[in-house]
């Protein structure tokens, strides 16, 4: 991954330069300005679930599911079949995924190694840099708000014996909410997609949260911000279905033949 990670680095360290060497801003921004980028191919995704989401609830395939669900082969045909007649993509959905996963890797292999601590991890860093200021800015300033951002996350406070991952439980609620909002509904009950999503938006919580216990906090402020971003994306998407659907009902509410009568 050094064909990406190497200019996120790089991208990482000059939004550190220009912020006054403030790395947890700096990762947000970077993490904000990376979503910006692949917004498209995100909310590709989005539109494509959706559909998959519709055509569950279509009345041709609770009859296909009815009719063949002895025969696993059959019913693979004709879903299939009425995937091409209603134009959907079966790896529409796939292939965002794919390329949101090969980012976060390169992006999370981007923050581990600009919050070198060794020696030899330092000497990487000067290596991946190339801009002219680089040895002024290495070691970069790791310190935000309460935390280290190149040691796993804690509060500590007085009164208590342990420190309180305040981030882990933030990483994990925003991705159970973002999992929530984004999870296909279905009235269908052998909507194997659904139950899947449902399975998935109990999982993924509790697996970016052990994440974020035990990696460094830097990563986990890109996993909260990232989290952020999906839920604000996913309302954003939904906006304009939503204002459209009040203008209907406003509109047929309004009795067609009323008119203002003078008094």
């Amino acid at each position: 991954m050094e064909f990406l990670t190497v200019p996120f680095t790089n991208a990482l360290v000059f939004i550190y330069d220009i912020l006054g060497n403030n790395f947890g801003l700096a990762i947000i921004v970077f993490t904000i300005l990376a979503r910006l980028i692949t917004y498209p191919i995100s909310a590709q995704q989005m539109k494509s679930a959706k559909s998959t989401q519709e055509m569950q609830n279509h009345p041709r395939m609770k009859e296909i599911q009815r009719k063949y669900k002895d025969d696993k082969q059959k019913l693979q045909m004709e879903q299939a079949k009425l995937m091409q007649e209603l134009g959907i993509n079966p790896l529409a959905s796939c292939l965002p995924l794919i390329l949101q996963i090969v980012l976060f890797i390169a992006i999370y292999g981007a923050v581990n190694r600009t919050l070198a601590a060794t020696p030899l991890q330092l000497l990487e860093l000067g290596r991946s840099i190339a801009l002219p200021n680089a040895s002024e800015l290495i070691p970069l300033n790791s310190r935000f708000l309460w935390m280290d951002l190149g040691q796993p996350e804690r509060l500590y406070l007085d009164f208590l014996p342990f420190g309180i991952p305040v981030l882990t439980i933030l990483v994990m609620i925003s991705s159970y909410f973002q999992g929530k909002v984004m999870a296909p509904t279905s009235t269908n009950p052998n909507d194997q997609g659904a139950q899947m999503a449902r399975s998935m938006n109990l999982t993924m919580p509790l697996m970016m949260g052990y994440f974020s216990l035990l990696f460094s906090a830097g990563v986990a402020i890109y996993f909260f911000t990232s989290n952020m971003f999906g839920i604000a994306q996913y309302y954003i998407m939904r906006r304009p279905k939503a204002a459209a659907a009040t203008a209907v009902v406003s509109g047929s509410s309004t009795p067609p033949n009323s008119q203002n009568k003078p008094n």
